[in-house]
């Protein structure tokens, strides 16, 4: 006997005389209890609890291993109670009055099993022996048996069975499952119904007469086809990944601040589902898109994922690192759910209770985020577009500096040039002082256009945004510069002529940073320079808006400013580095200028220039470019070469009127070259700003730089330091984490952890790949059919259901892999096989052998979500608005998709809510379907309702009533009414409109009937 079901059959069959008597003293009672543990509870445990409990592992810290270590008990306290031995927790659990129920892997015991057990705690739960020699602490060690759970193993090579008349491989598992169960399929559904399921599941609106006809005259196929290309296809399936990916445009909690710019995740998800973006490179961007392709502006959207959850901004400094780790667990748990199907945020205080997640792999997997947090950036969004624009302007401008270029070579001008230049160094006005850089690249961190002019200074042109940076770089061969110039200059376009671009004409320069690197070596990382003291014309005070402040420590409180007496009037500012600064071989300079600490106080026109004098001047104006500095020192030696020429010819050509119009033809081509079209967006990264809120007043870090295992989950428990590692019982061939790490480029921005993540979770060979198919081709189905193979989507794990087809979902998932991650195939292949198309009509003989249709013997009517009820109603009354992508709004009366709905944690949308759409508090996998009071009135009262109806019977205004009619029907349920259904809507609009009285009472008898189109199931069911 040496099967557990054998030996448990066999202690079943033991006397138990031994429990007739109660013995009169200690010694007796201890004799007997260890004579029953020898006979029944010592083999038990070994049978049933040993494995998980003080053998290979130790889970819950509960091993009952020794008599000493099951009394001491687990994370939970004891298990077992001496003094009141029928209240022993242990019970509970044996007889599943409790959760975790025990065992866990196996069948319930036998009634007469758990008798014994309290009778044995009634002797003192004696131990002849242990049943393992115990020497500390154990580590939850994940075993070979832990990954031949189903989830864990690679997938199975599937070949379809053989089942008659199956023209699919969906079919043929279908069918011999049906087969098996002795339950017959559903013949077809209509042609009609097919069409009008297809649209509500594909793109989640109904189709019109137009497209049901077309349909009608096309294949199956060819209409599946058409839908998957439809834009319309990503707003329907993006708002099931949405859901479980949590995604919301706020905090969440008491203060529930906005996240302005979080849409734009919601807008990838449509994007990549759009385009069939494979789905490993959909969930490597969401992880780590910002290290992968941190050039692409949708894989900087995708880390959106990242930074969905929950957050509290009111914190306290005690609150600080609890909050982190919070946040931490929203990362790793959502992950877990939504890409892996396990609920990974149980490990977080104790070893998973059912599944093989040891804590230690929970915090090796948090560690992987520890330094990512939310920011927002300016990205480009079309950076193909503007390369194309700034292609075509290179061409034209080209053609112009040509036309200038051919007009200097002529011999005439060359000969007055030359003429000219003999008394040149003694006519142009030199200040060798300060030397006036010539701005190479001039961009904002707001889009404002950076245009620059003659003088050698820089235009703002455009809308002033509320705060920016401008990033301005220029080049110099000068040696031992000591100081630099900053002058702002006043412009008429200015409010009150500048030289701010505020409404009183002020600026506040709130930090200023200058940055070198030598020209000529390209790996040369470039160094910030300290700036130790400065001069200005003017300043707005000598404290919080001195031109000191425009470096300080406080650059979102102070800055240089110059009102009170500086408005109207050209200004400069002189700063000093702490070391003279100039690489032989030239200098790249950057300089950063901030306008922060005050809305719209942006400078208008800055002009920057170096000296290395000891002392400069504190001047406006004045001061030549380098360039033509040495072309004046040539010209005194007399070894003027052509770059000299070159930089003095635009100051004889002054007064040739030819080339001063050509040259102006070059400067308004040169105003008019294309700039990156940027726009703000959240990303969730490292190294850039974290995203301002609440608790930044209090000193929040936003993330600490080290991860450590906890105690019961609690930062004031800190064990050890954790290094990034990912799931073991998801690892195979004696994988280490590092196998999958990524190297990090020099001086790059992040860690590339989440690279090494994003590696190891796509992996289909040694990681987690399997799993992720297994995940994602679930949710297809599940979408599809409205219960998924495996009926928990989120849960994979021990606790999650079993997959009624096992076979076709490892199937599917070897089906997404070979053919390149791509889901629109595997729609397809759903869509076109018998079973989808099948009809939804109930049978008796089935609907008792299977209620639940698990096996698939029809398709299943379900009602549809509520963004679809709303769209489909916005649809065919004529009021839907395609416009895609964009900010959401929280006006319910919008007519834009629900998908476009602002998702505010604390103000959730009513009809959302009463038709079951989720809080968006933590992953959700599959939708509940409730019917409520609520829903009904909705339909009978809403003011949407009513005004929805009012324009559906407005299109039809001018027709015939019975051909009205045929028209609502053919729209709101692509067919035709039959003859009952006409009279009773013809006998229905007479009797509503006899109690009008209204010049208009047949429209709004009309609008009445509409109304209760809308409330009929077959409107809002999918059939």
């Amino acid at each position: 006997m040496n099967s557990i079901a054998e030996r448990t059959v066999a202690l079943l069959l033991i006397p138990l005389a031994a429990l007739a008597a109660e013995p009169a003293d200690h010694a007796a009672r201890m004799k007997a209890g260890t004579a029953l543990f020898k006979s029944t509870i010592g083999p038990v445990l070994k049978a049933n609890c040993l494995k998980c409990h003080g053998g290979e592992k130790v889970r819950a810290e509960l091993s009952v291993g020794s008599r000493k270590s099951f009394l001491k008990g687990g994370e939970s306290g004891s298990v077992l109670d001496l003094e009141d031995p029928a209240a022993s927790r242990l019970l509970k659990l044996l007889r599943h009055e409790e959760e975790p129920r025990m065992p866990a892997k196996s069948a319930k015991l036998d009634a007469s099993l758990v008798t014994s057990f309290q009778r044995w705690i009634e002797l003192g739960a004696p131990y002849d022996k242990p049943l393992v020699e115990e020497s500390g602490k154990r580590e939850f060690a994940v075993t070979d048996s832990d990954r031949n759970f189903w989830a864990f193993q690679p997938l199975a090579k599937v070949k379809p069975p053989v089942a008659k008349g199956a023209k699919t491989d969906i079919d043929r598992f279908i069918a011999a499952k049906l087969r098996q169960k002795g339950l017959p399929p559903n013949p077809p559904a209509s042609d009609r119904a097919f069409i009008r399921r297809a649209y509500l599941d594909l793109i989640g609106l109904p189709p019109t007469p137009t497209q049901t006809v077309r349909a009608l005259a096309q294949s199956r196929a060819q209409l599946v086809d058409e839908l998957l290309d439809s834009p319309h296809h990503g707003e329907r399936w993006a708002r099931h990944w949405l859901d479980a990916a949590r995604f919301a445009e706020s905090h969440g909690f008491e203060q529930d601040y906005d996240r302005k710019y979080a849409f734009h995740y919601r807008d990838f998800v449509i994007k990549a589902l759009n385009a069939d973006m494979p789905f490993d490179q959909f969930v490597r961007w969401q992880l780590a898109g910002d290290e992968i392709a941190p050039d692409n502006p949708l894989a900087m959207m995708a880390t959106g994922f990242i930074g969905a959850g929950v957050f509290p901004t009111q914190l306290t400094e005690k609150e600080f690192e609890s909050a982190r780790y919070d946040e931490l667990d929203d990362i790793v748990a959502t992950l877990g759910t939504s890409m892996l199907g396990l609920t990974l945020g149980c490990a977080r205080c104790h070893d998973h209770k059912y599944d093989p997640v040891p804590a230690r792999d929970y915090y090796a997997m948090a560690s992987v985020f520890t330094t990512t947090i939310r920011s927002e950036i300016d990205v480009e969004l079309d950076p193909e577009a503007h390369a194309r624009a700034l292609a075509e302007w290179e061409k034209r401008h080209a053609f112009l500096v040509s036309a200038r270029d051919a007009h200097v070579k002529r011999p005439q001008v060359q000969q007055a040039f030359n003429r000219w230049l003999k008394t040149a160094a003694g006519s142009i006005q030199a200040d060798s002082i300060w030397s006036v850089l010539d701005i190479s690249e001039a961009t904002s961190s707001r889009n404002t256009k950076l245009v620059r002019q003659g003088d050698g200074s820089i235009l703002a042109t455009g809308k002033t945004p509320d705060r920016e940076t401008y990033t301005l770089r220029a080049r110099s061969a000068a040696t031992g510069v000591q100081w630099f110039r900053l002058e702002a200059f006043t412009d008429k376009s200015f409010p009150r002529k500048g030289p701010g671009r505020a409404g009183n004409g002020n600026f506040a320069l709130s930090h200023l940073k200058v940055f070198v690197k030598p020209v000529n070596d390209a790996k040369a990382r470039r160094q910030e320079l300290k700036i130790v003291s400065a001069k200005a014309t003017h300043e707005q005070n000598k404290g919080n808006l001195s031109v000191a402040s425009s470096f300080d420590k406080e650059p979102s409180r102070t800055g240089w400013a110059v009102d009170r007496g500086g408005i109207g009037k050209d200004q400069a500012a002189v700063f000093r580095f702490a070391k003279p600064v100039g690489y032989p071989g030239g200098t790249e300079f950057e300089f950063q200028l901030t306008f922060s600490n005050n809305g719209q106080h942006s400078m208008g026109r800055p002009r920057l220039s170096l000296s290395s004098e000891a002392n400069p001047p504190v001047v406006v104006g004045g001061g030549i470019s380098g360039a033509l500095a040495e072309a004046l020192s040539a010209l005194k030696i007399g070894k003027v070469t052509q770059k000299h020429r070159a930089t003095l010819f635009p100051i004889f050509a002054k007064s040739d009127a030819a080339w001063k119009k050509l040259n102006d033809s070059v400067q308004s081509s040169l105003s008019g070259k294309p700039t990156p079209e940027k726009t703000m967006i959240q990303v969730s990264s490292e190294g850039f700003k974290p995203t301002k809120h609440h608790a930044d007043g209090r000193g929040f870090p936003h993330f600490y730089p080290k991860t450590y295992l906890l105690n019961r989950g609690d930062p004031g428990q800190k064990q050890e330091e954790m290094s990034p590692g990912y799931l073991q019982v998801l690892m195979r061939h004696q994988s280490k984490p590092e196998d999958w790490w990524q190297s990090r480029p020099e001086g790059w921005r992040t860690s590339y952890r989440r690279f090494g993540l994003a590696n190891w979770i796509t992996d289909v060979e040694s990681g987690a790949g399997n799993l992720l198919a297994r995940v994602i081709v679930n949710r297809l189905w599940h979408h599809h059919f409205g219960r998924g193979i495996v009926a928990t989507p989120n849960d994979f794990g021990l606790q999650g259901a079993a997959p009624t087809h096992p076979e076709l979902l490892d199937y599917l998932a070897g089906r997404l892999i070979a053919h390149g991650w791509r889901l629109k195939p595997i729609h397809r292949l759903i869509m076109l096989s018998a079973t989808y198309g099948q009809s939804s009509a109930p049978g008796a003989k089935q609907s008792l052998a299977d209620p639940n249709n698990q096996w698939l013997w029809r398709f299943a009517p379900r009602r549809l979500e509520a963004e679809i009820v709303r769209d489909s109603m916005l649809a065919v009354s004529g009021r839907l608005d395609p416009k895609m992508f964009g900010a959401g709004t929280l006006d319910p009366n919008h007519r834009r998709r629900s998908i476009y709905f602002m998702i505010k944690r604390s103000r959730l949308v009513p009809m959302m809510q009463i038709f079951d759409q989720p809080e968006p508090l933590v992953s959700q996998g599959q939708r509940p379907s409730t019917t409520i009071a609520p829903q009904a009135l909705f339909f009978m009262n809403g003011t949407q309702v009513v005004d929805y109806a009012n324009a559906f019977a407005d299109r039809f205004e001018d027709r015939d009533l019975k051909e009205a009619i045929r028209e609502i029907y053919s729209h709101a349920l692509a067919r035709e009414p039959d003859a009952d259904e006409l009279s009773d809507g013809l006998q229905f609009v007479a009797s509503q409109a006899a109690g009008y009285d209204s010049a208009n009472a047949r429209q709004l008898a009309l609008a009445d009937f509409c109304q209760v189109v809308f409330s009929l199931n077959e409107f809002i069911y999918q059939q």
